[in-house]
């Protein structure tokens, strides 16, 4: 495929993605709340769970939700699926244009697995298909009528769901693949069981048939499920700008870190809607404050003692590195197959922009380790430290030429 138009075309799918996802997380979230929200403000009135009043854009609203359904169907009924479909879809879109149509770049990583693009595009798609299948039984069976149980199997589900993408795909693809794993869950939650189930109702009424509030409940734990795996499907979608979490040795705390941290979070927000004072909850706030301290603590924890250079290097020193396993990608006119053109625009063509770039060399090629790209080039931990004394004993000072 040409690279503008594979460009132009990530640039659509991704606007689409980012649009749509803000709409269903948004209704996701405000339904949430609404419900949470729900008193009755005067006597009971029969049939209905609560009210709620609100105002907002220099109007008032009153809303009111019914225990099971009302009596008879209105003669408009607006859903909310289309915005949970549309980004399902946009989302497996950008996965298969860049990590599938690039799965040589992008998805595979030789010091990862053995595995051929084609197989990794299997093992991609086994994933998220055999995800939602264990999730939905999980549900489905005994442990699923107990909270606490079925929070802490769908915590173990995405932690092997973890496990298994970081030993078979690169680590950016991995995390990438624990946010659509998680993703396809919420999508198939509304696409499976909760419109189904809405749909079920609805025939119901217009039958003249008493709904089976079964239905009701069933849609709305698998509702209150997406509301609290929101937060980590965020993260783990952006999570390819913070090659800090995904090349860590302690990828794996991170991600589970990020479950953790999300469902104190949501668990927080979920229990003041509801009513409940702060100080009664506030302990939800400390623990994942901590929880997020403890996280961004790990990178500075060293597996090892570094390779100490023990003298002054130049400029020469350190571009001769770059030049032999950078430049193949970073330059005017690449060599490496894959790029046309330098990718982000940052070429390492000159001392000026070897230079300019140390801190991001800094932060990719030493601390992170995150390129060259899957290490293609084979930089050594030994080359990395000379980069590192240049940009310590070198660039601040404006030496090296």
């Amino acid at each position: 495929m040409d690279p503008i138009l594979a460009e132009w075309l990530s640039l659509a799918i991704r606007w689409i993605h980012v649009m749509t996802g803000i709409m269903w997380i948004g209704t996701s979230f405000f339904f949430i709340w609404l419900d949470s929200s729900l008193r009755h403000y005067a006597e009971p009135k029969p049939g209905i769970a609560g009210e709620s009043w609100l105002v907002h854009g220099g109007g008032f609203y009153a809303v009111e939700k019914f225990l099971v359904a009302p009596g008879a169907m209105p003669k408009e009924l607006h859903w909310f699926k289309y915005e949970a479909y549309f980004t399902w879809a946009s989302g497996f879109l950008l996965l298969a244009l860049i990590y599938y149509y690039g799965a040589e770049q992008n998805l595979i990583d030789p010091s990862v697995s053995d595995l051929s693009p084609g197989q990794a595009i299997l093992v991609s798609l086994g994933l998220l298909a055999g995800g939602w299948i264990v999730y939905d039984l999980l549900c489905r069976s005994p442990i699923g009528r107990s909270t606490g149980a079925l929070a802490a199997g769908v915590f173990l589900l995405v932690a092997l769901a973890a496990y298994f993408s970081t030993a078979a795909f690169s680590g950016r693809a991995a995390y990438l693949h624990v946010g659509a794993f998680i993703g396809t869950i919420m999508a198939a939650n509304v696409f499976m069981i909760i419109i189904p189930n809405q749909k079920k109702v609805v025939k119901a009424l217009l039958a003249g048939e008493a709904p089976d509030p079964a239905l009701g409940k069933q849609a709305k734990q698998r509702s209150l499920h997406n509301n609290y795996l929101t937060l980590p499907v965020v993260l783990m979608m952006i999570s390819n700008h913070y090659p800090i979490m995904y090349e860590s040795p302690y990828r794996w705390v991170f991600v589970m870190g990020a479950v953790t941290l999300s469902g104190l979070l949501r668990a927080y927000a979920n229990a003041k809607n509801a009513g409940a004072p702060g100080d009664k909850v506030s302990y939800l706030l400390v623990l994942a404050l901590g929880l997020g301290m403890s996280l961004a603590a790990l990178p500075a924890i060293k597996g090892g003692p570094g390779i100490d250079i023990g003298r002054k290097v130049e400029l020469v020193e350190a571009a001769a590195i770059i030049q032999q396993r950078c430049t193949a990608c970073h330059s005017a006119s690449p060599t490496d197959a894959f790029f046309k053109a330098p990718p982000k625009g940052i070429a390492f063509d000159s001392a000026a922009e070897i230079r300019r770039y140390a801190p991001m060399i800094e932060r990719v090629a030493i601390a992170t380790k995150m390129m060259p790209l899957r290490n293609k080039t084979k930089m050594t931990d030994e080359e990395r430290a000379v980069l590192g004394a240049w940009i310590a004993n070198a660039a601040a000072h404006g030496e090296g030429e």
